[in-house]
């Protein structure tokens, strides 16, 4: 054997060990509980619909003869437990192989059934039921029996194949859902930490500029303010949502630091609904419009600019807008520096389509001597109207 056919064997055996646990874990999923209830449920109903024959059977003889024959359905669904045990274990083996094993399993079973029956009739008809001796208890009873013990016990074992393939696809399901929903707190944890950095850098440059400037006490101030800002921002779960009033006193103390920076220069106004401050929105949502309307608004103008933040509820739908006004005879940026297209709106478009997919949306536009963000999300409350 040479060296180099080593890691070949290593990796036949890994994938065979996957195999294996696979196996494992669907003969797991057929469970003894469920089969017995199957098995019961078929059975019951089997008598329920050959009841009258053996009404019939034994008229004149009273209800000792006809208890005594519908009490053999017990030991069908008992029967019917070894053939279970063989195909719970039988699950992992090739689709052939199990299906010829499977079918003799079936008619093992009816017609050892059918054998208990005769022995059954003959010691009843011996010790119980002297009527009992006029059955026939020959072929002509056996052979019917035994084919309809083999299209019942059939049955049941088709009962256990789609109770299985039932649990598994479920669980398939679930998995699924599971590695979806990490899957998208992964990307909403990318876009929401992606924030930070951006915003860490424009408030960094802009304590330099304060310092630059010797405005010291202004400089200490906003750094105090951003430390606070940044520990409570980024101890957000990414995936939570927040109630609206919880966001937006978060981002009023993004404003207080921008209001070191701006002084007079920043005025805001935050308006909130009673309905809409208990609607829940993705943590983190308001703050880059904010980001943004001070970018392009406040940064750009010597004159005092003011930020309105309004929130109310339409519809069945939240909505925010979030409007700063535009500098006097300023015109509307292109390419790159368009308010629309900052790195902190497409991120909120991103999220907002990760959570909410085609219900939820981001929308920026120029109105008369302003520029509003609006954001549209369906609505959900934490509280209960009283």
């Amino acid at each position: 054997m040479t060296s180099d056919s080593l890691p070949a064997i290593g990796q036949d055996r890994r994938s065979y060990g996957g195999l294996a646990h696979f196996m494992t874990s669907m003969a797991k999923q057929a469970k003894w509980p469920e089969a017995i209830l199957i098995t019961v449920a078929l059975w019951l109903f089997v008598l329920l619909i050959f009841l009258p024959l053996i009404i019939d059977r034994h008229s004149g003889e009273g209800w000792t003869s006809v208890a005594l024959d519908a009490s053999t359905v017990i030991v069908s669904m008992l029967f019917a437990m070894p053939m279970f045990a063989v195909f719970r274990r039988t699950v992992y083996w090739p689709q052939g192989k199990r299906t010829l094993v499977l079918i003799a399993a079936v008619i093992a079973t009816a017609i050892a059934n059918t054998l208990f029956d005769l022995v059954f009739q003959r010691l009843v008809a011996e010790h119980v039921e002297a009527a009992w001796a006029t059955l026939p208890r020959d072929l002509g009873r056996a052979y019917p029996s035994a084919l309809n013990y083999v299209l019942v016990f059939g049955v049941n074992m088709a009962l256990f194949q789609v109770n299985l393939a039932r649990r598994t696809s479920l669980i398939q399901e679930l998995k699924l859902s599971h590695a979806r929903s990490a899957a998208q707190q992964a990307q909403l944890a990318a876009l929401r930490y992606q924030l930070n950095p951006h915003f860490l850098f424009n408030a960094l440059n802009s304590i330099s500029a304060l310092i630059v400037t010797r405005r010291n006490e202004d400089a200490e101030r906003m750094t105090e303010k951003l430390s606070s800002f940044l520990r409570t921002s980024l101890n957000a779960d990414p995936g939570e949502l927040v109630p609206l009033e919880d966001e937006l006193a978060l981002t009023e103390e993004y404003l207080e630091i921008e209001s070191v920076r701006f002084g007079d220069r920043l005025e805001v106004a935050v308006s909130c609904a009673p309905q809409a401050c208990g609607a829940l929105v993705p943590s983190f949502l308001v703050q880059p419009l904010v980001e943004n309307a001070i970018k392009h608004g406040v940064a750009r103008s010597r004159d005092t600019v003011s930020i309105s933040i309004e929130a109310h509820a339409e519809d069945g739908k939240l909505r925010i807008d979030v409007e700063n006004c535009l500098p006097a005879g300023a015109e509307e940026p292109r390419g790159a520096d368009r308010p629309r297209s900052g790195v902190g709106l497409k991120n909120v478009r991103r999220r907002l389509e990760a959570l909410y997919g085609n219900a939820a949306g981001l929308t920026a536009e120029a109105r008369d001597n302003s520029y509003v963000a609006t954001i549209t999300l369906p609505l959900s409350s934490v509280r209960v109207d009283s």
